[in-house]
């Protein structure tokens, strides 16, 4: 009991007899006793409020579930990442940032063959005058 062998607990009982006399000694045994009693009591109801506030065991179980289903899930998903249709598209067609700077570059000149030029003939310049429109006066209107 409490770490305490025979021989130490008969030395308190002596002790106890002699400074409290055989007839109180009954009285402190029972108050020891309630005292030991409700000490217990009070370590074992902090003990189940915390487990009830804190629940780790249970915590840490559905911890462990929930990642158990995301590894099963990550796992199921890996089989999915090589069906995008878009891995086709861009192997066959390239990205569309590739194919922007093709289409965007500056193409060198061709080279010109005889054969195929025609003469252009020089633009005609016409010109083009426009009259001024005179306007007659009314009796009541002005210019």
């Amino acid at each position: 009991m409490f770490g305490m062998g025979f021989m130490e607990i008969l030395f308190i009982a002596i002790v106890a007899i002699l400074f409290l006399g055989p007839d109180k000694l009954p009285g402190a045994m029972v108050d020891i006793a309630k005292f030991f009693k409700n000490m217990k009591n009070a370590v074992g109801e902090a003990k189940r409020a915390l487990d009830e506030e804190v629940n780790i065991e249970e915590l840490k179980r559905e911890a462990m579930g929930y990642k158990a289903k995301l590894d099963e899930a990550n796992q199921e998903l890996q089989g999915f990442k090589n069906l995008n249709p878009m891995n086709e598209v861009k192997s066959e067609f390239g990205s569309v940032k590739d194919n922007f700077a093709q289409l965007t570059q500056l193409e060198q000149p061709r080279p010109v063959m005889e054969s195929t030029t025609t003469q252009v003939e020089p633009k005609q310049s016409k010109e083009i005058t426009f009259k001024k429109k005179t306007v007659k006066q009314d009796e009541g209107i002005e210019k």
